[in-house]
């Protein structure tokens, strides 16, 4: 799969940094001391933490190179760390560990949201924002281009990048190690100026694998049919403009202050 884009990412900045602020605001730690950022990108969900949390020592965290550069230069002074999601483990309990559209790029959530819950500190909260993909619109239209007969490549296969599940298999997961869970789903309508903006957000994030998965000559033509289902499925508004939902999966689960629950695990 091609490098991560932070410009691409960042061109819609704000509609990607406002399910952070949702999460946040729905996590009830008073003043942790240490909050981890799985999954931190260009650092713009690591800035909301340390807006929320000013006196406690915030860690971003990505396995992009690229996305950690750009964290970097936005916040010298930041602590920024290149590693997995996938296979990190605190070295020290965390208050909070955030996670803001990344664990939908980890498999076998059944086995890794529990790990990252025995990461949290007693009193602390593991919170997790990830795109709706089962039930998203904009992914159906991908795969409808995607399942059309005569691609060289395989972009049916992009889809294989993801794991997400409905809301009640995180509940199922959580309720049995944590103190409380709180689960729901939102649907932004976020306000585009027409479809190829729409087409310009996916390319930074969700399209990646169906187009790593194309022959390179494929790439423009799967867009072009990919860009007219998305005229087709999101019409101008009578000012113009496009509304583009976007369905996201929210879960925190609280750690009871004196036990709650698993031990946490050293590595």
């Amino acid at each position: 799969m091609t490098a991560w884009n932070p410009d691409l990412y960042l061109q819609f900045g704000d509609e990607r940094t406002r399910p952070s602020f949702d999460l946040v605001a729905r996590v009830a730690v008073a003043e942790p001391r240490r909050v981890v950022d799985l999954g931190c990108g260009p650092g713009n969900s690591t800035a909301v933490l340390k807006r929320r949390w000013p006196a406690a020592e915030v860690v971003g965290l990505d396995n992009s190179p690229e996305m950690i550069a750009a964290a970097t230069k936005a916040d010298p002074n930041g602590k920024w760390v290149l590693g997995d999601a996938a296979t990190w483990t605190a070295t020290e309990p965390a208050d909070v560990v955030f996670s803001n559209a990344t664990l939908h790029w980890i498999p076998d959530h059944a086995t890794a949201i529990p790990h990252l819950y025995r990461q949290v500190a007693p009193g602390g909260a593991l919170a997790v924002q990830m795109p709706a993909h089962f039930d998203s619109p904009i992914h159906r239209l991908i795969a409808t281009v995607a399942d059309r007969p005569g691609w060289k490549g395989t972009p049916a296969t992009g889809k294989n990048a993801f794991t997400v599940h409905r809301p009640e298999a995180y509940y199922d997961i959580l309720a049995p190690l944590a103190t409380s869970v709180d689960v729901w789903v939102t649907e932004y309508q976020h306000i585009m100026p027409d479809a190829t903006a729409v087409l310009n957000w996916i390319r930074g994030t969700g399209l990646r694998p169906t187009l790593a998965a194309l022959a390179d000559a494929e790439r423009a033509e799967f867009e072009r049919q990919l860009l007219a289902e998305i005229e087709r499925a999101f019409p101008k508004r009578p000012d113009g403009k496009v509304l583009f939902p976007f369905r996201r999966l929210f879960v925190v689960a609280r750690r009871n202050p004196d036990t709650g629950g698993t031990s946490y695990s050293r590595p």
